[in-house]
């Protein structure tokens, strides 16, 4: 049993350490404080005329995330450094004025989550109802930059982005890979007061494992998006959803139980594509469109297309494949490969590529997600 004076000796050392804690709370403000200013001057050398867009840097971005992965030795993990960090630079950012981010609607999806991921909570976001409105927005300069779907690791690729790149003279400004945690959302307190659970087929597929062994009489009710199950949630009794913890914080629900996905694996695939295409930051992708003259087939057709890249040794992580809209049976391919478009070899693997192809665009060379 502790006696008195190691009890006394315990509270002592205790308040030194919460008063140790609080030094090291006011200097980090203090120089959270003085990165803002610094970012002010930013602006200052810009111009007053410069918008939020102009600020925003996403290479610049990526070498000082790489920087702090590097240089983290823990405790704190890379995925909450990152976060903490984000937000940081998100904060400062939005001292000029916000980015304006368009993304898949409605609010309270996955898609969302990945813009607060990416560009952090100092945006505002903007809603749209499909990828193709996305696109026209920031074509049109209402959005600063839009974010949207470009493949599940178990769905597959969305067609419906790859199709916009056949016309939209937008550019890929970057990648976001997010993890899709499924949590159970309500306001009750607890799983025997469940009747039913709102969600989309494919979350409502996604969680089959566990819905049936805790809740197999509960009834399942398939929606249009999981923000529209959240919403019967929020304003139904006896009524759960399934969503992202963006959910939650959007229709004010409690989360019941977190991550009942029956695969940890399931991840998707974002592009946030811009008016602009982007310098090397050490650590790059490059996304391409192409098509050549079928002069021997599909496999004579993919040959042209891939011998340019073994010859240059250049590393390809993507290949995807869609009708032209040029005319029947003709098929452009979408193409990712590791490295910067103005960087060798890729630069020179692209040269010869070019001259073999009846289409050829650089969509995008931008930098690889971080975290």
């Amino acid at each position: 049993m502790a006696s008195r004076a190691d009890k006394h000796s315990d509270v002592q050392d205790l308040a030194q350490i919460r008063k140790r804690i609080n030094k090291i709370d006011e200097q980090i403000q203090a120089l959270i404080n003085e990165r803002a200013r610094f970012a002010q001057q930013v602006g200052v050398v810009k111009g007053e005329l410069a918008s939020a867009v102009d600020y925003y840097r996403p290479e610049r971005e990526a070498e000082i995330l790489r920087a702090i992965v590097e240089r983290n030795d823990g405790p704190l993990r890379n995925e909450e450094m990152l976060r903490l960090f984000r937000e940081i630079m998100s904060a400062c950012l939005a001292q000029q004025e916000p980015l304006k981010i368009g993304f898949l609607g409605p609010e309270g999806t996955f898609t969302q989550t990945a813009v607060f991921k990416h560009f952090g909570h100092s945006v505002r976001p903007l809603p749209f109802h499909t990828i193709d409105e996305v696109f026209q927005e920031v074509e049109s300069g209402v959005a600063d930059f839009g974010v949207v779907p470009i493949e599940n690791s178990t769905e597959g690729s969305v067609n419906n982005t790859l199709d916009m790149f056949l016309t939209s003279p937008l550019k890929i400004a970057g990648e976001i890979e997010l993890r899709i945690e499924q949590h159970l959302l309500g306001r009750m307190t607890g799983l025997e007061n469940i009747d039913r659970i709102c969600a989309h087929e494919q979350s409502l597929a996604q969680c089959r494992g566990w819905l049936r062994e805790y809740l197999p009489h509960v009834e399942l009710i398939g929606m249009p998006s999981n923000a529209a199950g959240a919403r019967r949630a929020r304003d139904e009794d006896g009524t759960a959803a399934i969503g992202p913890d963006v959910a939650a914080d959007v229709y004010d629900l409690k989360t019941l139980v977190s991550s009942i996905e029956d695969r940890s694996d399931n991840s998707t695939r974002f592009l946030v594509v811009g008016r602009d295409l982007l310098a090397p930051s050490g650590c790059d992708k490059t996304t391409i469109l192409v098509s050549t003259a079928d002069t021997g087939g599909a496999a004579g057709v993919l040959h042209q297309l891939l011998q340019p890249l073994a010859e240059h040794n250049v590393v390809m992580t993507f290949i995807e494949s869609r009708p032209s809209r040029r005319k029947n049976w003709d098929y452009v391919f979408f193409i990712d490969l590791e490295g910067h478009a103005d960087e060798a070899p890729v630069s020179d693997a692209l040269a010869v590529l070019e001259k073999k192809s009846s289409l050829f665009r650089i969509l995008g060379a931008y930098p690889k997600a971080v975290g």
